[in-house]
Parts: structure tokens; C-alpha cells; sequence
């Protein structure tokens, strides 16, 4: 009789039971992980795409739109520029959900984040920029909208819409951001809290980027930059 020891299979792993590799299924759950990881990196860092559920910005961006918005060199913010933000100490209290993540990319990250602890209350807002740090914003609805004494052509308004129903006369300082929606008429904006503390002036530091393009409805999609 042989005394030779036993020699153990090398190709199933220690612990597996006899005959099933289990080496696949780490192999898939390991590319998962990254897979998620990188999703959630591209998320926080690149771009985001959000529902846009109001008619705040009509007819540029109409209720059901769906637009992605590109986070890089979100501080470098021009007049004209279509910026989303979060309002959380400057206009949640106006609307409670103007801007939603959307989708279920956007949902299991939800998800995640939570169980990670990370805040994601904020209170995303999708507005025009109006004026900058330095800026001299007026408007009259016989005038319209001027910045820096010279007038503001804006196509972007609907025929016949008016720049403004009331007037307004303000500095913006260093830093912040003074907005507008595109329906003038149905927008909670800069100008809705220009008696709160800020000004209803936004902080560059809560933007969360550039709106660059709408992806939904079809035979809408295209590029939103400017």
C-alpha cells in the first residue's frame, strides 16, 4: 500500500467545496465593485444627470426634460451660462423639490451614499446667470434687463414675455451669482429673496455645474450650454 500523503488540488480554492471554483464569482463581484466605484466617482466628480420636474426655465427646458450637467470647472461661471446649484441656504425654502437626480443610476447611488453617510438633502436649483461678482443688475419691465448700463438681449424668453413684472436694483457681490429663470413669470429666483440674508445671491461654491446638454425627449436633445 502507497504512504505517500494526499496531494491537494491546486485548482480548487481551500474552503470551496470539492469540484466548485469559486474564483469566478469573486472574479464578478470584484469587477462589480468597480464597476459601482467608478460610476460614483464619474457621479461626484464629472457629471450628473437630473430630472427637471418644474416649468421654471420653459421654453427653454421644459417640464419632463432630462439634462446632463457637467461638473468640471464649475466655478467658471459666465452670464448666460445655464447652471445647476445647490439652495439649501439661499432658496430651498421657496421650493421644496425643484431638481431631482434622475434615474437608477441616480437612485442606487442615492442609496449608497446613505449608507456611507453622505448628505445628499441638498436642494438642486437649474437657473440662468444673470449677473457676477461686480455686476450692476437692473431691470424694468418697460427697460428690461440691463447689466452694467447696457441692455441684456434675451432670446431665450418667450414671445411677448417681459424680463420682469417688478422692478429690481442690485450689486453683486464678489463670489455670488445673481439668477433667473428663463419663465420669468413662473420662476422662484435671485429675485424672490432679495430681502433674505445673502440677497438671494448664490455662492460660486454651491454650484454644481454646467448644464450641458438634454438627452430626453428625443426630438429635443442637444447641446444646452449656452
Amino acid at each position: 500500500m502507497s504512504t505517500e500523503p494526499a496531494q491537494h488540488d491546486s485548482s480548487t480554492p481551500a474552503g470551496s467545496p470539492a469540484g466548485v471554483d469559486v474564483r469566478p464569482a469573486r472574479r464578478l463581484l470584484l469587477e462589480i465593485g468597480v464597476a459601482v466605484l467608478l460610476v460614483m466617482l464619474l457621479r461626484i466628480f464629472v457629471m450628473e444627470s437630473f430630472h427637471v420636474p418644474s416649468a421654471s426655465m420653459a421654453p427653454t427646458i421644459a417640464p419632463g426634460d432630462r439634462v446632463v450637467v457637467t461638473k468640471i470647472g464649475a466655478s467658471h461661471v459666465e452670464r448666460g451660462d445655464l447652471i445647476v446649484f445647490d439652495g439649501t441656504d439661499t432658496f430651498a425654502t421657496a421650493d421644496r423639490t425643484p431638481f431631482a437626480s434622475d434615474g437608477l443610476i441616480g437612485r442606487v447611488l442615492s442609496g449608497a451614499a446613505a449608507t456611507l453617510s453622505i448628505d445628499l438633502g441638498e436642494q438642486d436649483f437649474l437657473k440662468r446667470v444673470a449677473g457676477v461678482g461686480g455686476d450692476h443688475v437692473a431691470c424694468t419691465p418697460e427697460g428690461g434687463l440691463v447689466v452694467n448700463d447696457e441692455r441684456v438681449e434675451e432670446p431665450w424668453l418667450a414671445p411677448g414675455t417681459s424680463a420682469c413684472d417688478t422692478p429690481f436694483d442690485v450689486k453683486v457681490p464678489q463670489g455670488r451669482l445673481f439668477v433667473l429663470g428663463d419663465n420669468r413669470s413662473d420662476s422662484a429666483d435671485s429675485r424672490d429673496h432679495l430681502g433674505d440674508p445673502g440677497g438671494g445671491m448664490v455662492p460660486i461654491e454651491d454650484v454644481v455645474g454646467h448644464v450641458s446638454w438634454r438627452y430626453w425627449p428625443l426630438d429635443r436633445i442637444g447641446g444646452l450650454e449656452r
